[in-house]
């Protein structure tokens, strides 16, 4: 814990180094707010018009967290799955693969075309975009397991789902919960593209209003709580993480 805070400050210092910079070169340079507004007209606008947004937020949170489990349960069953059956994983990994190179901007219109405007194509976004990252990590998890340790189960006479579950599952930890960070964040850039496309509120709303009325201060505060909302995420998976792997915390100490 000493160790992460005397780093986190070297960060910090930075960032504030960066917008001390931005606040001078936008008063020296006298640039327009609706080209680049300060930060501190960024949090004027943030504070002023909390009433104007929160329910944008508070929509996008809702969606995050909707599509991000079932992202989430989706792709640890498809990576047990495969990994229990390896005669479906040599047909279907390629296809896994292969629907990560259909951009989600193209095919989130068809998704609209097919189930509407309502809560459904976006949570489908938010899945699309979730599950790769989770069962890929997961997959990769159950393929570093300790041979050595596999054998001896297996000289034991551990059935199969013994070994998964006494063994293969929990060696995958780690590389889940870096799944898991990983659509966190994507869970939230998912919300917003779906939001993009037809919604009637969330930040995706939000920005897409501000920008079309060059309302740039706006748009940069929608970014700003995008930003919060995936450390939020981030930190809470971590948080996890250290609470259910408290092995890998003392080997780290």
């Amino acid at each position: 814990m000493k160790n992460m805070l005397a780093q986190g400050w070297r960060p910090v210092l930075v960032i504030i180094l960066l917008l001390i910079l931005w606040e001078i070169s936008s008063r020296l340079l006298d640039i327009p707010t609706w080209l680049l507004p300060s930060p501190t007209e960024i949090a004027r606008e943030g504070v002023t018009s909390w009433a104007n947004y929160q329910h944008h937020l508070f929509s996008t949170t809702k969606l995050s967290v909707i599509g991000f489990v079932i992202g989430v349960s989706v792709g640890l069953l498809i990576a047990v799955i495969l990994h229990l059956l390896p005669t479906v994983r040599q047909a279907f990994y390629p296809l896994l693969i292969l629907s990560q190179n259909i951009p989600i901007i193209v095919l989130a219109p068809l998704l609209v075309i097919w189930f509407g405007f309502g809560v459904l194509p976006k949570v489908l976004i938010i899945t699309l975009v979730c599950f790769f990252p989770i069962a890929v990590a997961t997959l990769d998890g159950f393929r570093q397991t300790n041979q050595e340790l596999l054998h001896y189960m297996r000289m034991a006479g551990a059935t199969k789902g013994q070994i998964f579950r006494k063994l293969e599952l929990p060696h995958a930890l780690p590389s889940i919960f870096s799944g898991l960070k990983i659509s966190a964040t994507y869970s939230v850039m998912g919300a917003v593209i779906s939001e993009w496309l037809g919604a009637n509120q969330g930040i995706g709303v939000y920005m897409t209003l501000a920008q079309s009325s060059f309302r740039t201060d706006r748009v940069f505060v929608a970014i700003v709580f995008i930003m919060i909302l995936c450390l939020v995420f981030f930190g809470l998976i971590i948080a996890l993480e250290k609470l259910l792997i408290k092995w890998r915390a003392t080997e780290g100490e």
